[in-house]
């Protein structure tokens, strides 16, 4: 007998949210560390080398060089970031769902593109790029709290110049999970009795569509990051004027090896975690 799928509920979908945004942090952290040295590795002088070739030389380097936990360097930080932030991102996923569904079997339509406008509400605290990139910079900066709270004030220029991008890159991710699961759901079942593989899929395929639209400004966001403070006025604008007058289109996607082979695996465990969560909690609070 199918089970009856449970009343959509924001505040379940915020915890649960949450609890995949640190199961996606564990299986992904490593590549994305690599994935940001690779975007923000220093521009090679005239007739050298670049520091990084590619995706496997960064994580064959980053492997020889500091081993398994420089891999997972300064995972605690992004997993205090991307908690609240998937939570916020999943809670708005919820609450588009409630406002635009009658019954939980209805398909979505564009409710999650809201998901986006409100946690982009929370993104710009989001000092991953920084962490990862701790040997790029100084050590002393990073460790200074009046300096880390300067930095975070200058990100927050990143909220508007970002949300152009967030939320149509957030809505496909929402959009292409619920419509995979709707095609992965057998005929007379629920999707609240999808397999653990099925979501995978779904799941690690949604991952890979959202960074399809996200890769180009996720490039940008993170040489503005860690750029020193100053260097770029105008913001995005000119981060996408010097690289493309630097080092070409091509530049605006570097770090795509290792953003797709992280996409599926990373957002595949984040949903898997977000529906095991929501399952336990409504066995535990069927009524909230």
């Amino acid at each position: 007998m199918a089970e009856q799928p449970q009343p959509i509920s924001p505040v379940k979908n915020f915890f649960a949210g949450g609890f995949g945004g640190v199961c996606l942090v564990f299986v992904g952290h490593p590549l994305d560390t690599i994935k940001v040295r690779l975007q923000t590795q220093p521009k090679p002088q005239p007739g050298q080398p670049p520091l990084y070739s590619g995706t496997f030389d960064c994580f064959r380097k980053t492997l020889v060089g500091e081993g398994v936990r420089g891999l997972y360097r300064g995972m605690a930080a992004p997993i205090i970031g991307v908690t609240p932030m998937f939570a916020v991102c999943f809670f708005g996923f919820g609450l588009g769902k409630r406002l635009q569904q009658r019954t939980p079997d209805d398909i979505l339509t564009v409710s999650s593109v809201s998901s986006g406008q409100i946690s982009s509400a929370v993104c710009c605290w989001h000092v991953v790029g920084s962490v990862h990139n701790s040997n790029h910079g100084s050590r002393r900066e990073n460790q200074v709290p009046f300096t880390g709270l300067r930095q975070l004030s200058r990100r927050s220029i990143i909220q508007t110049q970002h949300d152009s991008i967030n939320v149509p890159a957030s809505g496909m991710y929402f959009m292409t999970y619920e419509w995979l699961k709707n095609i992965l759901t057998p005929e007379g079942k629920s999707v609240s009795d999808l397999s653990a593989p099925r979501i995978l899929f779904a799941g690690g395929l949604a991952g890979i569509f959202n960074w399809a639209v996200a890769i180009p400004p996720d490039v940008l966001k993170s040489r503005f990051q860690t750029a020193p403070p100053g260097k770029y006025p105008n913001g995005f604008r000119d981060v996408l004027r010097e690289l493309i007058r630097e080092e070409g289109v091509a530049s605006l996607y570097k770090g795509f090896t290792a953003v797709m082979i992280r996409a599926f695996p990373a957002n595949a465990a984040c949903f898997l975690g977000f529906e095991v969560a929501m399952k336990f909690l409504n066995w535990i609070a069927p009524g909230l």
